[in-house]
């Protein structure tokens, strides 16, 4: 079974002053240049002054072959660009009308076919999902006694469910139905009810393929079939789709998907039959016509592809910072996306009339970041900024009472060792050893990029830590 990367980049919002220019200098092309050449880290250590980095320079150091973006002003798209190569064999440049996958910004945008399904009182959010299901069920157990998985539910990863992620299909695999993938026969675990719904948050991938499977059930057609026709196409998202495995015709503009290390993905991309958790193909320019709808229904308030009080309801942060569908911040509202070969991030503004998309063709999407930073600093958009962490020295006898495994409910074992004087801490579903730094005597970072693990001591013993709002027990 393939491996997931645990540790996903999660965005946080930047703002900072937009010095004066020269006459001309808030033209888009002049803007274009002041962001290409002022890229900065998204994370860094207190006392190293970070240097500008140019995209394109970038991008080689990264190892990135390609990057898309598009950025939306007042309802528009004020520039798109793109950079690099979407396909290194073939020696075919990225275009801005380039396909890419979506990743997990997939479910967003196959939200609204739900929203819009409870407007049309087809759904309700708080029944029973097994009420809207007739080809599968989800099975009941001790979980489910008194709470029950719900639309809601689903939408917001409070449902109890297992499976965050997939990890896809190559090409000549055998690709299981979405009936096969809920009851395990893929290539990832049953998505089962592990915990009472409700009662806390858990990303889950395998909850937004229950969904799927309830609105195919539902309308009996199948789910690209009714996401083109009520969706997409409404919102001028045309040349989009979320058809796996993708139609050929297609092919001929579609990006080659990359591993880290350069390698091409088996199959030049992966094919995700958990369409509505993973497999919409699109561009930046299409796919920010999701964040213009949105955006434009909050922000006039008057009703559009959903009525305004849907979109509120939507974009009311729950549990985690999450929406129903969109994560949901204090001045923004979108969603990271990280399927085999492509990362991708869209982020609107809540009250102001900006979007922007960034995707690119590597499993290395570290440049989102740092391309969000620099246009957030140059539009002052606030928000979204760099994490700054600093180093406390701790001795060596006190780290070493953190040392041990910890469990994550549903994810697996973490082993924390003291290694070089240092906290190492691996796990087989990330992929590389996570080097923490202390900040204080019970609060740890990431070197690579800064995420916090804090850690419960009491009278001396450690407990077990919080990272990003998941916990880890300690169990030996």
């Amino acid at each position: 079974m393939k491996r997931l990367c645990f540790l996903s980049v999660l965005l946080l919002l930047f703002s900072c002053s937009l010095h004066d220019g020269e006459p001309n200098s808030q033209t888009p092309d002049s803007r274009v240049a002041r962001i290409e050449s002022g890229l900065i880290p998204d994370f860094w250590i207190k006392g190293a002054d970070p240097v500008p980095f140019n995209i394109n320079e970038r991008l080689d150091e990264l190892g990135i072959p390609g990057l898309s973006v598009a950025f939306v002003a007042d309802g528009k798209i004020e520039w798109a660009r793109a950079y690099g190569m979407s396909s290194v064999a073939e020696n075919r440049p990225m275009e801005t009308d380039t396909m890419l996958l979506a990743g997990s910004i997939s479910k967003p945008v196959a939200a609204l076919r739900a929203h819009q399904l409870v407007e049309e009182g087809v759904f309700d959010l708080d029944e029973n999902v097994n009420k809207y299901l007739t080809s599968w069920q989800v099975p009941d157990n001790d979980f489910t006694k008194t709470e029950k998985v719900s639309i809601r539910r689903i939408l917001n990863h409070t449902a109890g469910l297992t499976v965050w992620g997939f990890p896809g299909y190559d090409k000549g695999d055998e690709i299981p139905s979405v009936v096969d993938v809920l009851d395990g026969l893929g290539n990832t675990d049953p998505v089962r009810v592990f915990k009472e719904p409700g009662e806390g948050w858990l990303y889950s991938g395998g909850g937004y393929t229950i969904m799927q499977l309830a609105i195919e059930d539902q309308e009996s057609i199948s789910f690209p079939e009714t996401m083109q026709k009520n969706v997409l196409d409404r919102i001028s998202m045309s040349n989009s789709t979320y058809e796996n495995p993708l139609p050929e015709q297609y092919h001929a503009i579609a990006a080659t998907g990359y591993r880290s290390n350069g390698d091409e993905v088996e199959g030049k991309w992966p094919i995700y039959p958990e369409m509505a958790a993973a497999g919409l193909w699109t561009t930046p320019g299409e796919l920010i016509r999701y964040a213009v709808e949105i955006q434009r229904i909050f922000q006039s308030k008057q009703d559009g592809i959903l009525k305004y009080e849907t979109v509120v309801e939507m974009l009311t942060a729950g549990m985690n910072d999450h929406g129903l569908g969109p994560g949901v911040g204090e001045h923004t509202f979108g969603h990271g996306g990280a399927d085999e070969g492509f990362r991708a991030q869209l982020v609107a503004w809540k009250d102001n009339p900006y979007a922007v998309v960034v995707m690119v063709n590597s499993d290395n999407g570290s440049i989102i970041r740092e391309l969000l930073i620099a246009i957030a600093n140059e539009y002052e958009l606030p928000g979204i900024e760099p994490t700054i962490r600093e180093i406390e020295e701790i001795s060596t006898a006190d780290l070493e009472k953190f040392a041990g495994g910890y469990e994550l409910e549903n994810i697996g074992l973490v082993k924390i060792e003291l290694l070089d004087d240092r906290l190492t801490a691996t796990a087989e579903f990330i992929d590389e050893p996570v080097q923490l730094l202390p900040q204080s005597a019970t609060e740890f970072f990431d070197s690579t990029d800064g995420t916090l693990f804090e850690f419960d001591v009491q009278d001396g013993v450690v407990n077990g830590f919080t990272m990003r709002d998941i916990k880890g027990e300690r169990v030996e």
